[in-house]
Protein backbone atom coordinates (compact mmCIF):
# COMPACT_ATOMS: atom_id res chain seq x y z
CA UNK A 1 0.00 0.00 0.00
CA UNK A 2 1.44 3.37 -1.02
CA UNK A 3 0.55 6.90 0.22
CA UNK A 4 -2.48 8.26 -1.52
CA UNK A 5 -3.69 4.87 -2.73
CA UNK A 6 -7.51 4.90 -2.62
CA UNK A 7 -8.87 2.88 0.25
CA UNK A 8 -11.09 -0.09 -0.42
CA UNK A 9 -14.82 0.69 -0.04
CA UNK A 10 -15.79 0.95 3.59
CA UNK A 11 -12.22 0.66 4.90
CA UNK A 12 -12.11 4.20 6.28
CA UNK A 13 -15.43 3.60 8.03
CA UNK A 14 -14.03 0.39 9.50
CA UNK A 15 -10.93 2.23 10.75
CA UNK A 16 -13.13 4.89 12.33
CA UNK A 17 -15.27 2.26 14.10
CA UNK A 18 -12.15 0.38 15.23
CA UNK A 19 -10.70 3.58 16.70
CA UNK A 20 -13.93 4.22 18.60
CA UNK A 21 -14.15 0.72 20.08
CA UNK A 22 -10.49 0.71 21.12
CA UNK A 23 -10.48 4.22 22.57
CA UNK A 24 -13.61 3.46 24.60
CA UNK A 25 -11.72 0.76 26.52
CA UNK A 26 -9.66 3.44 28.27
CA UNK A 27 -12.73 5.30 29.53
CA UNK A 28 -15.32 2.69 30.55
CA UNK A 29 -14.02 2.73 34.14
CA UNK A 30 -14.11 6.52 34.51
CA UNK A 31 -17.72 6.91 35.78
CA UNK A 32 -17.46 3.58 37.62
CA UNK A 33 -14.29 4.38 39.59
CA UNK A 34 -16.11 4.73 42.90
CA UNK A 35 -18.10 1.52 42.45
CA UNK A 36 -15.10 -0.52 41.31
CA UNK A 37 -12.97 0.86 44.15
CA UNK A 38 -15.63 -0.08 46.70
CA UNK A 39 -16.03 -3.58 45.29
CA UNK A 40 -12.26 -4.09 45.36
CA UNK A 41 -11.98 -2.57 48.87
CA UNK A 42 -10.09 0.60 47.88
CA UNK A 43 -10.43 3.98 49.59
CA UNK A 44 -12.08 6.98 47.91
CA UNK A 45 -8.69 8.65 47.46
CA UNK A 46 -7.35 5.53 45.74
CA UNK A 47 -10.33 5.37 43.36
CA UNK A 48 -8.42 7.44 40.83
CA UNK A 49 -6.00 4.52 40.34
CA UNK A 50 -8.79 2.59 38.62
CA UNK A 51 -8.56 5.10 35.75
CA UNK A 52 -4.96 6.25 36.13
CA UNK A 53 -3.37 2.82 35.62
CA UNK A 54 -5.21 2.30 32.33
CA UNK A 55 -3.92 5.68 31.18
CA UNK A 56 -0.40 4.78 32.31
CA UNK A 57 -0.58 1.57 30.26
CA UNK A 58 -1.79 3.62 27.31
CA UNK A 59 1.07 6.07 27.79
CA UNK A 60 3.66 3.29 27.92
CA UNK A 61 2.21 1.90 24.71
CA UNK A 62 2.52 5.28 23.04
CA UNK A 63 6.22 5.45 23.88
CA UNK A 64 7.17 1.82 23.32
CA UNK A 65 4.63 0.32 20.91
CA UNK A 66 3.23 3.02 18.61
CA UNK A 67 6.65 3.95 17.14
CA UNK A 68 7.01 0.31 16.02
CA UNK A 69 4.47 1.14 13.29
CA UNK A 70 7.31 2.99 11.51
CA UNK A 71 9.33 -0.21 11.25
CA UNK A 72 7.03 -3.25 11.61
CA UNK A 73 4.30 -4.54 9.32
CA UNK A 74 1.24 -2.62 10.50
CA UNK A 75 -1.47 -5.26 10.06
CA UNK A 76 0.25 -7.80 12.32
CA UNK A 77 0.93 -5.12 14.95
CA UNK A 78 -2.70 -4.01 14.95
CA UNK A 79 -4.07 -7.55 15.28
CA UNK A 80 -1.70 -8.32 18.15
CA UNK A 81 -2.73 -5.21 20.09
CA UNK A 82 -6.46 -5.91 19.66
CA UNK A 83 -5.87 -9.43 20.99
CA UNK A 84 -4.04 -8.04 24.04
CA UNK A 85 -6.86 -5.60 24.78
CA UNK A 86 -9.51 -8.31 24.58
CA UNK A 87 -7.64 -10.66 26.90
CA UNK A 88 -7.01 -7.91 29.45
CA UNK A 89 -10.69 -6.94 29.48
CA UNK A 90 -11.59 -10.55 30.29
CA UNK A 91 -9.11 -10.53 33.17
CA UNK A 92 -10.55 -7.29 34.57
CA UNK A 93 -14.06 -8.74 34.47
CA UNK A 94 -13.00 -11.95 36.23
CA UNK A 95 -10.75 -10.74 39.04
CA UNK A 96 -11.80 -10.22 42.65
CA UNK A 97 -8.59 -8.51 43.78
CA UNK A 98 -7.34 -4.97 43.32
CA UNK A 99 -3.78 -5.99 42.38
CA UNK A 100 -4.91 -8.19 39.48
CA UNK A 101 -7.39 -5.56 38.35
CA UNK A 102 -4.58 -2.99 38.25
CA UNK A 103 -2.44 -5.33 36.11
CA UNK A 104 -5.40 -5.86 33.79
CA UNK A 105 -5.93 -2.08 33.62
CA UNK A 106 -2.33 -1.53 32.52
CA UNK A 107 -2.75 -4.19 29.83
CA UNK A 108 -6.06 -2.71 28.65
CA UNK A 109 -4.33 0.61 28.13
CA UNK A 110 -1.37 -1.01 26.40
CA UNK A 111 -3.56 -2.95 23.96
CA UNK A 112 -5.93 -0.07 23.29
CA UNK A 113 -3.01 2.08 22.13
CA UNK A 114 -3.69 0.33 18.82
CA UNK A 115 -5.91 3.29 18.01
CA UNK A 116 -2.79 5.44 17.63
CA UNK A 117 -1.37 2.96 15.15
CA UNK A 118 -4.59 3.12 13.15
CA UNK A 119 -4.72 6.93 12.84
CA UNK A 120 -1.36 7.44 11.06
CA UNK A 121 -2.01 4.19 9.15
CA UNK A 122 -5.16 5.81 7.74
CA UNK A 123 -3.25 8.91 6.62
CA UNK A 124 -1.03 6.74 4.44
CA UNK A 125 -4.15 5.99 2.40
CA UNK A 126 -4.76 9.65 1.64
CA UNK A 127 -2.99 12.42 -0.22
CA UNK A 128 -1.24 15.11 1.84
CA UNK A 129 -3.86 17.66 0.76
CA UNK A 130 -6.54 15.56 2.43
CA UNK A 131 -4.53 14.59 5.50
CA UNK A 132 -6.51 16.81 7.85
CA UNK A 133 -9.84 15.55 6.59
CA UNK A 134 -8.64 11.96 6.87
CA UNK A 135 -7.50 12.52 10.45
CA UNK A 136 -10.81 14.23 11.18
CA UNK A 137 -12.85 11.36 9.72
CA UNK A 138 -11.02 8.63 11.61
CA UNK A 139 -10.84 10.75 14.75
CA UNK A 140 -14.61 11.16 14.66
CA UNK A 141 -14.88 7.47 15.50
CA UNK A 142 -12.20 7.81 18.15
CA UNK A 143 -13.95 10.72 19.84
CA UNK A 144 -17.39 9.10 19.61
CA UNK A 145 -15.89 6.07 21.37
CA UNK A 146 -14.38 8.22 24.11
CA UNK A 147 -17.51 10.28 24.62
CA UNK A 148 -19.96 7.35 24.52
CA UNK A 149 -17.83 5.12 26.78
CA UNK A 150 -18.88 7.00 29.91
CA UNK A 151 -22.68 7.01 29.39
CA UNK A 152 -22.71 3.44 28.05
CA UNK A 153 -20.75 2.11 31.03
CA UNK A 154 -23.06 4.01 33.37
CA UNK A 155 -26.17 2.46 31.82
CA UNK A 156 -24.69 -1.03 31.73
CA UNK A 157 -23.47 -0.82 35.33
CA UNK A 158 -26.88 0.39 36.50
CA UNK A 159 -28.57 -2.65 34.94
CA UNK A 160 -26.00 -5.45 34.98
CA UNK A 161 -23.15 -4.36 37.25
CA UNK A 162 -19.73 -2.93 36.39
CA UNK A 163 -18.20 -6.27 35.37
CA UNK A 164 -20.71 -6.66 32.53
CA UNK A 165 -19.20 -3.65 30.78
CA UNK A 166 -15.81 -5.34 30.61
CA UNK A 167 -17.34 -8.57 29.29
CA UNK A 168 -19.24 -6.67 26.60
CA UNK A 169 -16.12 -4.80 25.53
CA UNK A 170 -14.12 -8.05 25.41
CA UNK A 171 -16.74 -9.51 23.05
CA UNK A 172 -16.51 -6.39 20.88
CA UNK A 173 -12.73 -6.82 20.69
CA UNK A 174 -13.25 -10.39 19.50
CA UNK A 175 -15.61 -9.24 16.74
CA UNK A 176 -13.24 -6.42 15.77
CA UNK A 177 -10.29 -8.81 15.60
CA UNK A 178 -12.13 -11.11 13.21
CA UNK A 179 -13.23 -8.20 11.00
CA UNK A 180 -9.79 -6.60 10.83
CA UNK A 181 -8.20 -9.96 10.07
CA UNK A 182 -10.32 -10.25 6.92
CA UNK A 183 -10.44 -6.60 5.82
CA UNK A 184 -7.21 -4.88 6.82
CA UNK A 185 -4.59 -4.56 4.05
CA UNK A 186 -0.95 -5.09 4.88
CA UNK A 187 1.38 -2.10 5.11
CA UNK A 188 5.13 -2.50 5.47
CA UNK A 189 6.96 0.77 6.24
CA UNK A 190 9.92 1.82 4.08
CA UNK A 191 13.08 -0.08 5.03
CA UNK A 192 14.99 3.08 5.95
CA UNK A 193 12.63 3.76 8.85
CA UNK A 194 14.07 0.79 10.72
CA UNK A 195 17.58 2.26 10.90
CA UNK A 196 16.80 4.82 13.59
CA UNK A 197 16.43 3.94 17.27
CA UNK A 198 12.91 4.79 18.38
CA UNK A 199 13.24 6.58 21.71
CA UNK A 200 16.29 8.69 20.74
CA UNK A 201 14.52 9.68 17.52
CA UNK A 202 11.44 10.73 19.50
CA UNK A 203 13.61 12.74 21.90
CA UNK A 204 15.36 14.48 18.99
CA UNK A 205 12.02 15.32 17.40
CA UNK A 206 10.80 16.82 20.67
CA UNK A 207 13.97 18.90 21.03
CA UNK A 208 14.11 20.12 17.41
CA UNK A 209 10.45 20.82 16.58
CA UNK A 210 8.94 23.86 18.35
CA UNK A 211 5.53 23.19 16.82
CA UNK A 212 5.50 19.69 18.28
CA UNK A 213 6.27 21.08 21.74
CA UNK A 214 3.57 23.72 21.40
CA UNK A 215 0.90 21.24 20.34
CA UNK A 216 1.90 18.96 23.22
CA UNK A 217 1.58 21.81 25.72
CA UNK A 218 -1.90 22.83 24.55
CA UNK A 219 -3.18 19.28 24.57
CA UNK A 220 -1.56 18.46 27.92
CA UNK A 221 -3.43 21.33 29.54
CA UNK A 222 -6.77 20.43 27.99
CA UNK A 223 -6.49 16.68 28.42
CA UNK A 224 -5.31 16.81 32.03
CA UNK A 225 -8.33 19.02 32.71
CA UNK A 226 -10.56 16.62 30.77
CA UNK A 227 -9.36 13.65 32.87
CA UNK A 228 -9.59 15.61 36.10
CA UNK A 229 -13.18 16.62 35.25
CA UNK A 230 -14.50 13.24 34.13
CA UNK A 231 -12.83 11.21 36.88
CA UNK A 232 -14.06 13.39 39.73
CA UNK A 233 -17.47 14.64 38.61
CA UNK A 234 -19.11 11.18 38.91
CA UNK A 235 -17.99 11.15 42.56
CA UNK A 236 -19.59 14.57 43.10
CA UNK A 237 -22.79 13.69 41.25
CA UNK A 238 -23.16 10.40 43.14
CA UNK A 239 -22.56 12.13 46.50
CA UNK A 240 -25.07 13.73 48.86
CA UNK A 241 -25.08 17.08 47.04
CA UNK A 242 -26.69 15.47 43.97
CA UNK A 243 -27.53 11.85 44.79
CA UNK A 244 -27.53 10.69 41.18
CA UNK A 245 -27.63 7.05 40.08
CA UNK A 246 -25.29 5.40 37.56
CA UNK A 247 -28.00 5.80 34.89
CA UNK A 248 -28.37 9.53 35.59
CA UNK A 249 -24.60 10.04 35.48
CA UNK A 250 -24.59 8.12 32.20
CA UNK A 251 -27.20 10.47 30.73
CA UNK A 252 -25.12 13.43 31.85
CA UNK A 253 -21.99 12.01 30.20
CA UNK A 254 -23.95 11.58 26.98
CA UNK A 255 -23.95 15.37 26.58
CA UNK A 256 -20.26 15.41 25.82
CA UNK A 257 -20.64 12.86 23.02
CA UNK A 258 -22.13 15.52 20.77
CA UNK A 259 -18.75 17.23 20.61
CA UNK A 260 -17.46 14.46 18.30
CA UNK A 261 -19.08 16.28 15.35
CA UNK A 262 -16.32 18.90 15.58
CA UNK A 263 -13.56 16.43 14.58
CA UNK A 264 -13.97 16.62 10.78
CA UNK A 265 -14.54 20.38 11.05
CA UNK A 266 -11.26 20.77 12.91
CA UNK A 267 -9.42 18.74 10.27
CA UNK A 268 -10.84 20.89 7.47
CA UNK A 269 -9.88 24.09 9.34
CA UNK A 270 -6.31 22.83 9.64
CA UNK A 271 -6.18 21.91 5.94
CA UNK A 272 -7.21 25.49 5.07
CA UNK A 273 -4.71 27.23 7.32
CA UNK A 274 -7.06 28.17 10.18
CA UNK A 275 -5.52 25.97 12.85
CA UNK A 276 -4.43 28.91 15.01
CA UNK A 277 -7.98 30.26 15.21
CA UNK A 278 -9.26 26.78 16.01
CA UNK A 279 -6.70 26.39 18.80
CA UNK A 280 -7.65 29.76 20.29
CA UNK A 281 -11.28 28.70 20.28
CA UNK A 282 -10.45 25.38 21.94
CA UNK A 283 -8.50 27.01 24.78
CA UNK A 284 -11.22 29.61 25.33
CA UNK A 285 -13.92 26.91 25.42
CA UNK A 286 -11.90 24.84 27.89
CA UNK A 287 -11.46 27.79 30.24
CA UNK A 288 -15.16 28.69 30.08
CA UNK A 289 -16.09 25.05 30.75
CA UNK A 290 -14.29 25.02 34.11
CA UNK A 291 -15.63 28.43 35.10
CA UNK A 292 -19.18 27.20 34.51
CA UNK A 293 -18.50 23.92 36.31
CA UNK A 294 -17.21 25.80 39.34
CA UNK A 295 -20.27 28.05 39.68
CA UNK A 296 -22.96 25.43 38.97
CA UNK A 297 -25.32 25.29 41.98
CA UNK A 298 -25.37 21.71 43.31
CA UNK A 299 -28.58 19.69 43.26
CA UNK A 300 -30.62 22.14 41.17
CA UNK A 301 -32.09 22.16 37.68
CA UNK A 302 -30.05 25.25 36.84
CA UNK A 303 -26.91 23.51 38.03
CA UNK A 304 -27.67 20.54 35.80
CA UNK A 305 -28.02 22.74 32.72
CA UNK A 306 -24.81 24.59 33.53
CA UNK A 307 -22.88 21.33 34.04
CA UNK A 308 -24.18 19.90 30.75
CA UNK A 309 -22.98 23.01 28.93
CA UNK A 310 -19.66 22.79 30.75
CA UNK A 311 -19.17 19.14 29.75
CA UNK A 312 -20.04 19.89 26.12
CA UNK A 313 -17.61 22.81 25.94
CA UNK A 314 -14.76 20.85 27.54
CA UNK A 315 -15.18 17.82 25.28
CA UNK A 316 -15.46 20.09 22.22
CA UNK A 317 -12.24 21.89 23.23
CA UNK A 318 -10.30 18.65 23.66
CA UNK A 319 -11.51 17.28 20.33
CA UNK A 320 -10.72 20.46 18.41
CA UNK A 321 -7.21 20.77 19.83
CA UNK A 322 -6.49 17.06 19.37
CA UNK A 323 -7.38 16.92 15.68
CA UNK A 324 -5.56 20.15 14.85
CA UNK A 325 -2.54 18.91 16.78
CA UNK A 326 -2.39 15.63 14.87
CA UNK A 327 -2.81 17.38 11.52
CA UNK A 328 0.06 19.67 12.44
CA UNK A 329 2.52 17.01 13.56
CA UNK A 330 1.75 14.71 10.62
CA UNK A 331 2.89 17.56 8.37
CA UNK A 332 6.26 17.84 10.08
CA UNK A 333 7.79 14.50 8.99
CA UNK A 334 5.69 12.19 6.82
CA UNK A 335 8.16 9.30 7.16
CA UNK A 336 8.00 9.29 10.96
CA UNK A 337 4.32 9.91 11.65
CA UNK A 338 3.98 7.06 14.13
CA UNK A 339 6.95 8.30 16.14
CA UNK A 340 5.72 11.89 16.23
CA UNK A 341 2.22 10.72 17.09
CA UNK A 342 3.67 8.54 19.83
CA UNK A 343 5.53 11.35 21.58
CA UNK A 344 2.55 13.71 21.13
CA UNK A 345 0.05 11.24 22.55
CA UNK A 346 2.32 9.94 25.31
CA UNK A 347 2.95 13.43 26.63
CA UNK A 348 -0.65 14.46 27.06
CA UNK A 349 -1.78 10.98 28.12
CA UNK A 350 0.70 11.20 31.00
CA UNK A 351 -0.82 14.56 31.86
CA UNK A 352 -4.26 12.95 31.76
CA UNK A 353 -3.19 10.17 34.12
CA UNK A 354 -1.86 12.78 36.53
CA UNK A 355 -5.10 14.73 36.21
CA UNK A 356 -7.16 11.67 37.16
CA UNK A 357 -5.01 10.88 40.19
CA UNK A 358 -4.71 14.46 41.43
CA UNK A 359 -8.38 15.18 40.75
CA UNK A 360 -9.67 12.50 43.10
CA UNK A 361 -7.19 13.61 45.78
CA UNK A 362 -8.25 17.27 45.45
CA UNK A 363 -11.92 16.33 45.52
CA UNK A 364 -11.55 14.17 48.64
CA UNK A 365 -9.53 16.87 50.43
CA UNK A 366 -11.10 20.13 49.22
CA UNK A 367 -14.29 19.50 47.25
CA UNK A 368 -15.56 20.17 43.76
CA UNK A 369 -14.95 23.94 43.68
CA UNK A 370 -11.19 23.51 44.02
CA UNK A 371 -11.22 20.79 41.36
CA UNK A 372 -12.88 23.18 38.88
CA UNK A 373 -10.46 25.98 39.81
CA UNK A 374 -7.46 23.70 39.25
CA UNK A 375 -8.75 22.75 35.81
CA UNK A 376 -9.29 26.38 34.85
CA UNK A 377 -5.78 27.36 35.94
CA UNK A 378 -4.19 24.65 33.77
CA UNK A 379 -6.01 25.76 30.63
CA UNK A 380 -5.42 29.47 31.29
CA UNK A 381 -1.67 28.88 31.60
CA UNK A 382 -1.67 27.13 28.23
CA UNK A 383 -3.64 30.04 26.81
CA UNK A 384 -0.99 32.46 28.04
CA UNK A 385 1.70 30.44 26.27
CA UNK A 386 -0.43 30.33 23.12
CA UNK A 387 -0.84 34.11 23.12
CA UNK A 388 2.94 34.53 22.95
CA UNK A 389 3.49 31.90 20.25
CA UNK A 390 4.67 33.42 16.96
CA UNK A 391 4.42 32.07 13.46
CA UNK A 392 7.70 30.82 12.02
CA UNK A 393 8.83 29.07 8.89
CA UNK A 394 7.57 25.73 10.13
CA UNK A 395 4.10 27.09 10.80
CA UNK A 396 3.71 28.01 7.14
CA UNK A 397 4.29 24.38 6.24
CA UNK A 398 2.09 23.03 9.03
CA UNK A 399 -0.20 25.65 10.68
CA UNK A 400 -0.23 25.95 14.43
Amino acid sequence: MTPGTPARPGLMVLLSVACGLLAANVYYAQPLAGTIASDLHLSERAAGLVVTLTQIGYGLGLLLVVPLADRLENRALILGLVTLAGGALCLAALTQTAAVFFVASLAIGLGSVCVQVLVPYATHLASSARSGRTVGTVTTGLMVGIMLARPVSGFVAASLGWRAMFWISAALMGALLATLFHRLPARRPPAQDASTAMLPAMARALASMPLLRQRILYQMALFSGFSLFWTTIPLWLAGPAWGWSHAQIGLFALAGAMSAVVAPIAGTLADHGHARAGTAGALAAGTLAFVLAGIAPAGTGTGTVVLVLSALLLDLAVTMSFVIGQRTIFGLASGGRARLNGVYMASFTAAGALGSAVGTWIYAAHGWGVVAAAGAVMVVLAGVRFSFARADASSRAAPK
